[in-house]
C-alpha cells in the first residue's frame, strides 16, 4: 500500500525543503527516478532540473539508499523519498547591451525590451540579459540573485510572461547570506517580459522603490496594456475572461488554462480583451490585452483558450500552418506568396507591451509610458493591412475594418 507525504515550503515562492515519501505502485513499469519524482512534483512548480539536482546532491533515497544518478530506474514495491535542493545563487556580470531605455531617474528607469532578450539571469542562461545590460548602464559591478524555479528551468529561451516578483522578503535569513539578500535588490527586477515578447519594463534601483513597485503589482494597481496579433479573431470582440492557469501537465514549458477548479495549483487569472482591428475577414486580428492578475504566459494561455492562438506562437498552437490556414482561403491567390513568406518570418509570439503605468515610489506622481511596437511586429501588421484592403476589393487606399 502506497505511502505518499508531500510537505510543502512554508515560505512564498520557494520549494526548498519540499519532502516527498511514496512507494512506487506495485505493478508499475520501470521508470527514470527523475521523471517518476517530476510527475508527482511539477505540478505544484518543482522543475525537472531542480529535481535532478536534488538527486546529484544525495536527496534522494531508494528503499534506504542513497542515489546519485538522475537515471536510477525505480519499480512497483521501491520505496521513494526526495527533499527538495534549495535555491542555488547565481551570480551575473555587467555586459555592455544597448539599452533603449524611456525613462530614466536616481530611482527606477522604465526600458523598451527588444524581443528575443531573457530579463533575468537562469542556470544556463547568464549572459546577454536585460539584468546584464542594466548592470553596465548603472555600473554595478556584479549582480547576487537566487535561481529560480520556474518555467525557465527547463525552458531557458522562455520567461515569465508578467509579473514574477523579486521580493527579497520571501526569502528566509537562513536560505541566503545578507549580502546575497542585498544584492537581490541591485539592480531590482520587479516583473519579467517572456523572451519573445518585446516593449515596456520597469526596474527599481533602490530597496525602497523595488518594495514600492512590488506591493503596485500584488495590488495590481499598475496599469499593463498589450497588444498582439491573432490568428483568428476573437467573438465578440470584446470581453472579459477570468480562467485559472497551471503547468501544462503534458508540456513542462507550457501553461494551460483550467476551468473550474480541477487543477490542484491553478492560480486565478483574469484578463480584458478588446479587437482593435480584423484582418482577412477574420483569418488574423490586432487585439488588445489589459491584465488583471499577471500570471505566467497568461495573454498566451488565455488567447489559447479563447480558440486565438497568438500570431507566431509555435508553442500555444499559433503555428504557422494555422495562420495560413486562416488566411489563405479569406485572401486572393496573387497575395499568397506573400502571405507565406511573411508568415515564415515570423519568429516569436506577436506580442508586445505597449503600455506601463504606475505610482512613482518616492514622488507619488503617477507616470505613464508607451512605445510602439517593433520593426518586425509593425511588418507583420502592414502586410495584413494590405492583404485585407485586397480581400475588401480596395487595392489602393482605405483601412481594415475598426471595432468599436
Amino acid at each position: 500500500m502506497a505511502n505518499a507525504e508531500a510537505v510543502a515550503p512554508s515560505r512564498r515562492g520557494g520549494h526548498g525543503g519540499t519532502r516527498l515519501e511514496e512507494a512506487v505502485p506495485a505493478g508499475e513499469g520501470r521508470s527514470r527516478i527523475d521523471a517518476w519524482i517530476s510527475a508527482r512534483l511539477g505540478g505544484g512548480g518543482v522543475s525537472r532540473a531542480r529535481i535532478q539536482a536534488s538527486i546529484r546532491a544525495g536527496l534522494v533515497v531508494v528503499n534506504g539508499r542513497p542515489v546519485s544518478k538522475v537515471s536510477h530506474m525505480v519499480k512497483g514495491g521501491d520505496i521513494v523519498s526526495c527533499t527538495v535542493s534549495e535555491l542555488q545563487p547565481l551570480r551575473a556580470e555587467p555586459e555592455d547591451i544597448p539599452l533603449d531605455i524611456v525613462y530614466e531617474d536616481d530611482h527606477l528607469l522604465v526600458v523598451n525590451k527588444p524581443a528575443h532578450m531573457v530579463v533575468h539571469p537562469a542556470p544556463g542562461n547568464a549572459n546577454g540579459t536585460l539584468v546584464n545590460a542594466i548592470l553596465h548602464h548603472c555600473k554595478i559591478s556584479t549582480f547576487t540573485c537566487l535561481a529560480r524555479n520556474s518555467i525557465d528551468d527547463e525552458c531557458p529561451d522562455s520567461s515569465d510572461d508578467d509579473i514574477d516578483v523579486f521580493d527579497v522578503d520571501q526569502f528566509t535569513t537562513g536560505e541566503v547570506s545578507s549580502e546575497v539578500r542585498e544584492a537581490l535588490v541591485r539592480p531590482g527586477i520587479v516583473h519579467r517580459l517572456d523572451k519573445g515578447t518585446s516593449g515596456l519594463l520597469v526596474v527599481a534601483k533602490d530597496e525602497h522603490s523595488h518594495a514600492q513597485l512590488a506591493e503596485q503589482f500584488k495590488l495590481h494597481t499598475i496599469r499593463r496594456v498589450y497588444i498582439s496579433l491573432t490568428c483568428g479573431a476573437p467573438n465578440p470582440n470584446s470581453g472579459r475572461i477570468e480562467v485559472p492557469i497551471a503547468r501544462d501537465p503534458n508540456n513542462r514549458i507550457r501553461m494551460i488554462a483550467t476551468p473550474g477548479s480541477g487543477h490542484r495549483y491553478a492560480r486565478n487569472a483574469a484578463s480584458r480583451y478588446k479587437v482593435r482591428e480584423v484582418f482577412a475577414g477574420g483569418g488574423s486580428a490586432l487585439v488588445e490585452w489589459r491584465l488583471e492578475t499577471g500570471r505566467t504566459h497568461q495573454i498566451r494561455a488565455h488567447a489559447k483558450y479563447l480558440g486565438i492562438p497568438l500570431l507566431g506562437d509555435e508553442t500555444y498552437g499559433g503555428t504557422k500552418s494555422m495562420a495560413l490556414s486562416l488566411l489563405r482561403p479569406r485572401t486572393p491567390s496573387r497575395y499568397h506568396c506573400d502571405l507565406s513568406n511573411m508568415i515564415s518570418k515570423i519568429d516569436r509570439p506577436c506580442l508586445h507591451a505597449a503600455l506601463l503605468g504606475f505610482k512613482h515610489p518616492h514622488s507619488g506622481k503617477i507616470l505613464e509610458f508607451s512605445c510602439p511596437p517593433p520593426d518586425d511586429f509593425t511588418e507583420v501588421l502592414n502586410e495584413l493591412h494590405q492583404v485585407t484592403l485586397a480581400s475588401n476589393g480596395n487595392s489602393g487606399g482605405g483601412v481594415a475594418r475598426i471595432c468599436d
